[in-house]
């Protein structure tokens, strides 16, 4: 406890400039700076732009090929990012070959730096605890993944309470071993989490600091070397983060963070041969990456995430604002956000859609409670709503329309947010099933109703998807959780009267199921499952029986 109270003492060597952040930061405040960061959110602009570097071998880098961002509000080019090409990868490929499969540590090497690492982890999260960095990444987030500050923050917040939970000894308690007798005096068998040495992460735009941060973290936590690839379009939040973090004492030599395009990544994994990559994003990219890397992967893919209202209507205002929270909270552009919602035919008689539509219609881009849609173009989305349209039955419960009055550049999309009602069994149709349940990563929802004796009829339609991410059972009725939980898998699965979809907090499990490759983000089991392998030491040091002889061939 005494280390976090004056800077002469530590447990593992680390840069002096981490050790004492708490009086150099207090400093300077008094000036109105943030002393790690190298940009200021609110000047970036056309006149101003920002600038993404690459860090590799513990140094900073530019590159010759510099991409420029336009800021998805006004189409300004406001942030330059200097992008590695694949004539660039080799001090990459060269970092990843340096650090060897038994990692940077593990229970038999170097054990002091799962101290170091809780370490970092109180100062990184007494960092993002002040509300001057706090705000810096919010603003920051907002810039490049426009969502309202609530949103925003929630980031924040959940990656600082992830810093708490792995602060001072929980680091080490990750790699917690376990021993079992043997078969005489002198054996024992001893189970130990063993680092892969060096890994790859790759993550989205939509969660610019949470995603990458919680998986950098876990695997630093357990001995690996990670280069780090974060969309480009995001990636300024996470070049600040790093900056942080080398602030509160993170070797600058234990990270190498790129930015390039997919093709230049794909080549590093596979000239640098990561023993693990760590990838969230599409079900497509995802695939191909499983093939490339010989299955060494874990996923995190995309997610056509369901809701399920059951028989017992009750606190419809509350089931309404969370429907609206799950599918346009961030304009949708969640992993995990409602992108069906099954209502049992006792919701229908209720006003529930109309409430939706009512708070769908309060969002507002002067807010950012809707904005840009980072993949998919307007055209895109109106076109996807058009061939909804035409199936049987089918009707615009609301939205539909892109939105008015802004600059959002074209490449982005710009929709109020939607909602198509399609009637169940013509979803179930062989021609439209993958119609209907093609996920549109924006503010857009499939709505449909049935009947007691048609939830047979729901449950094959959830069995049929392709990606187990998220999902809600909204009931109260024990007997209906217990038939649906039981012949559904998602892996983060919300039950009860306050079931969601979205916002997953770091003190539970979130990741898919029903897939082998299924990455788990933020707890314990995750990180170890995601970034440990397991290692079983036979120990068998006598004594010999007395009198032991050569036994005959077997």
């Amino acid at each position: 406890m005494n280390r976090f109270l004056y800077c002469g003492v530590m447990r593992a060597k680390t840069p002096q400039k981490g050790l004492c952040f708490f009086n150099s930061f207090n400093l300077s405040r008094s000036v109105h700076s943030i002393p790690f960061a190298t940009v200021d959110v609110e000047e970036i602009s056309g006149s101003q732009p920002a600038e993404v570097h690459n860090l590799v071998q513990g140094k900073w880098k530019t590159s010759s090929n510099w991409n420029t961002l336009l800021d998805p509000l006004n189409g300004e080019p406001f942030i330059k990012v200097a992008e590695v090409d694949e004539t660039g990868i080799q001090p990459f490929v060269e970092s990843l070959s340096k650090c060897p499969k038994h990692g940077l540590h593990n229970p038999f090497k170097a054990p002091e730096r799962y101290l170091l690492f809780g370490d970092i982890s109180v100062k990184a999260a007494h960092m993002l605890s002040i509300p001057k960095v706090s705000d810096f990444f919010t603003r920051l987030i907002q810039r490049v993944a426009p969502k309202s500050y609530k949103q925003a923050l929630g980031e924040v917040y959940v990656t600082q309470k992830f810093f708490e939970n792995f602060s001072g000894d929980q680091v080490r308690f990750l790699a917690r071993s376990f021993a079992v007798p043997g078969d005489h005096l002198g054996q024992q068998s001893h189970g130990f989490c063993w680092p892969y040495g060096p890994v790859a992460i790759i993550t989205p735009f939509n969660f610019p600091l949470e995603i990458p941060v919680l998986q950098l973290m876990g695997a630093l936590y357990m001995g690996n070397k990670p280069i780090l690839k974060v969309d480009s379009k995001v990636s300024i939040v996470m070049e600040q983060m790093m900056r942080l973090l080398h602030y509160c004492g993170l070797p600058a030599e234990d990270v190498d963070f790129i930015n390039s395009d997919g093709k230049t990544m794909n080549k590093i994994l596979l000239e640098g041969n990561p023993r693990m990559t760590l990838f969230t994003g599409s079900s497509r990219v995802a695939d191909k990456l499983a093939v490339d890397l010989k299955g060494r992967i874990k996923l995190e893919d995309a997610g056509f995430d369901w809701k399920v209202l059951g028989p017992d209507v009750q606190e419809e205002d509350y089931v309404a604002w969370v429907c609206d929270q799950d599918a346009y909270a961030c304009s949708g552009q969640k992993c995990s956000a409602q992108s069906i919602l099954f209502m049992h035919e006792n919701w229908s008689r209720t006003s529930l859609i109309s409430k939706i539509k009512n708070l769908a219609e309060r969002r507002k881009l002067e807010d950012l409670t809707v904005g840009p849609v980072l993949t998919f173009t307007t055209e895109a989305m109106l076109e996807h709503l058009n061939k909804l349209l035409q199936i049987p039955g089918s009707k615009l419960l609301f939205g539909g329309e892109p939105l008015k009055n802004h600059s959002i550049p074209s490449i982005y999309g710009a929709i109020k947010p939607t909602a198509v009602y399609v009637p169940l069994k013509e979803i179930m149709k062989e021609n439209t099933y993958e119609l209907v349940t093609r996920e549109i990563f924006g503010p857009f929802q499939i709505i449909t109703d049935y009947k007691n004796e048609q939830l047979p009829m729901v449950l094959d339609a959830l069995e049929r998807m392709h990606a187990h991410l998220t999902a809600a059972v909204v009931s109260n009725d024990p007997l209906f959780l217990q038939e649906v939980i039981g012949k559904t898998v998602n892996g983060t699965t919300y039950a009860g009267l306050r079931a969601r979809t979205t916002g997953a907090p770091q003190n539970h499990w979130f990741g898919p199921a029903g897939d082998p490759r299924g990455a788990g983000i933020g707890t314990p089991e995750a990180i170890k499952l995601v970034w440990s392998c397991h290692r079983e030491i036979i120990y068998d040091i006598g004594p010999m029986p007395r009198n032991w002889e050569i036994p005959p061939s077997t």
